[in-house]
Order: structure tokens, then sequence, then C-alpha cells
């Protein structure tokens, strides 16, 4: 296959597509997980693994700063006989951090293998095929989907939460995990942070081209669930660009839904509020303090944490059940690294 992005293909392919972002920590270290190239639609459907010719970062912003401190940039090598990706760990601090340019290489801080745990200094890493923890019904996106994107009333009388299914069992995805000591110069305990990621891929000039990015879960299923070729702007842009560039669209979707379900005094308000929140849209977080992507607040995200549901609630200003809960996938995730299940 072609790297060129002007190639449908390149574009499309699941493994630069960014399928979860988790960031959270214990009583020693941060972890900051990214899950691509999903299966859902079937085993056939995608190229296995990581994409060589790609770059795979998770960005970190201190202290609310516009821009990011701080870049790990995980590389992959060419698939081996076996499947097997050799990798390369990165990191990037200060200016080299958030470049537009994508030149500096940064200072190689580990090395490995798909499918083995690696630990030097302060990072333990370990990338690979898993199980997918994440779960939601997709039968209730669909009907969600279509209330945001027509601004109408959320018909959910042909679904019920009691019978809820989660869409993404049996499934698998590809996942990195990264996870830096509290002993870290600038991940230290109580330090405030906001984490994204992104995917990038090398352009026929040389340079690098952001195709696919994530912060807050469930963005793109709910309000960009169309964009499967990455042609939305959104995927190229910079968090500190969001409120600018998207913030009067989402306000105004969120609004036109609330308005249609009649669940506030003030739609519109609302609307701008929830936008406020979501932008810039990177996750945030406290280090060394336990994650939750939850209705009391948002500070980071675990592996267990309902974020569809969290999401839905939000966005329609009403309690909205999933029907179904962390129990779901409890056998997809474990408390000790690489808190992921490798998948068989």
């Amino acid at each position: 296959m072609s790297h060129h992005l002007d190639t449908p293909l390149a574009r499309q392919n699941g493994r630069l597509y960014i399928d979860d972002l988790y960031v959270f920590g214990n009583e020693s270290a941060t972890a900051f997980v990214m899950d691509v190239n999903s299966n859902v639609t079937g085993p056939d459907d995608i190229t296995p693994g990581f994409h060589p010719e790609g770059r795979y970062e998770f960005k970190v912003h201190f202290d609310n700063a516009d821009v990011e401190a701080l870049t790990y940039r995980v590389v992959f090598d060419e698939a081996g006989a076996d499947g097997g990706q050799g990798y390369a760990v990165y990191e990037l601090t200060g200016a080299a951090a958030s470049t537009d340019d994508d030149a500096p290489a940064g200072t190689e801080v580990a090395r490995g293998r798909t499918g083995e745990m690696v630990e030097q200094g302060p990072l333990r890493v370990w990338a690979g095929r898993i199980q997918d923890p994440f779960y939601v019904d997709l039968d209730q996106l669909m009907v969600i989907n279509a209330a945001v994107r027509d601004g109408t009333t959320v018909d959910l009388t042909s679904w019920a939460a009691s019978g809820a299914k989660n869409s993404f069992a049996g499934t698998n995805v590809y996942s990195i995990v990264l996870e830096v000591a509290h002993d870290h110069p600038r991940l230290r305990p109580r330090t405030k942070i906001g984490v994204w990621c992104a995917t990038k891929l090398a352009t026929d000039a040389g340079g690098w081209r952001q195709i696919n990015r994530f912060g807050h879960p469930m963005m793109w299923p709910i309000f960009w669930p169309d964009d499967k070729d990455f042609s939305n702007p959104a995927n190229e842009r910079q968090p500190a660009e969001d409120f600018n560039s998207d913030g009067k669209w989402i306000a105004e979707k969120i609004g036109a839904v609330v308005a249609a379900n009649g669940t506030s005094a003030d739609p519109q308000g609302y609307g701008a509020l929830v936008a406020r929140r979501l932008f810039p849209d990177v996750l945030r977080y406290m280090v060394g303090t336990p994650a939750s992507f939850g209705f009391t607040g948002v500070n980071g995200r675990a592996i267990a944490d309902n974020a569809p549901e969290v999401m839905f609630s939000m966005v329609l200003d009403k309690a909205t059940s999933s029907g179904l809960g962390p129990s779901t996938t409890a056998a997809q995730r474990t408390d000790r690294f690489p808190y992921v299940v490798p998948a068989s």
C-alpha cells in the first residue's frame, strides 16, 4: 500500500484511527493508553498491527497551557514474519514537544517489541493486540447520533436499557500502554495536566501530517460520526484552536437537541456551557489522584469508566442510561501493568 496521503486507502487505514485514550494512575506512576485499529466491523476489514510509516503521540499540557510541553512519540517497524513489530519511544520536551514542523527527533527513552513489556528508567511500555475493554450499544448510539445531527427528539422506543448489548464484545484493538513513574521531573503528584493523542503519517514532501486525534471520549462518534476518511478539519488542528473553530457549531448542535427534548429552560446557554467544557479537547487529570470520567467531574479516564453514558447525559442534559456498566468488560482489563488483556 502506498503511504501517500492522496490515496483514499491511506486515509481510511484503521491503523491510524484512534479508538480510545485513557489516562489514570496508581501510587507510583501515571499511565497513558492509546487504542487504535479496532476490528469491530470485521477481522477482514483491517490491516493488522501498527502503521510502520506513522507516528503515535501522547501530548501533555501543564497547568492549562495552550500547547503541550511534553510529547511521547512511538514509532513502529514493519511487521516480521510472526506479525511482531519492533518499536521505539522518544521523549520531546519544551518547544520541541509542540513544534509545528515535527522536525525534532526527540530523545530515545525506550525500545522494545510488541507483546513484550519494556522497562527503561522511569518508563514501562507495552504495545500489542488486546481484547477491547470499551463498551457501548451501537443501536443506542445511532439513535442519539440522529437526534444530535437533526436537532430532534431522542426516540428510544425501539431500544431498552434492560436489553442493551455491548457491540464491542469479542472485538480487538491494538494498544500502546506507556507508564511514567512519579519521579519523572514533570509528572510528579498533584501536577495538573491535559492530555490528548494523535496519529501522523509521512508526506511526499518529507514532513508529517496529523491524521487523527483524540481527547475526550465519544467526540467523534457523537458529533462527527460520518468522518470515515479523516476529512474533517478537526482531525488536523491543535486543541487551542478548537473553540474558535467549532465552539459555536457544537453549542448550536447541543442547544438544538436539548431544545427539542425540552430538558433545559435555556438550551442555547446550556449548549454554550457544554462547548466550553469540551473545548479545548484535552483530557484533564491531576497526577497521583484517582481517575474518573464521571457525572461529578472529569479527572482523567479509567479503563472501566462508562464514558458513553456520561457523554450522552451531558449532551442531552438528561440522565441517559447506556444499560451497561464496568462489569460488562471486567475480563478485558486488569489492575496490574499493562492494565489491558492481550488477545490470543
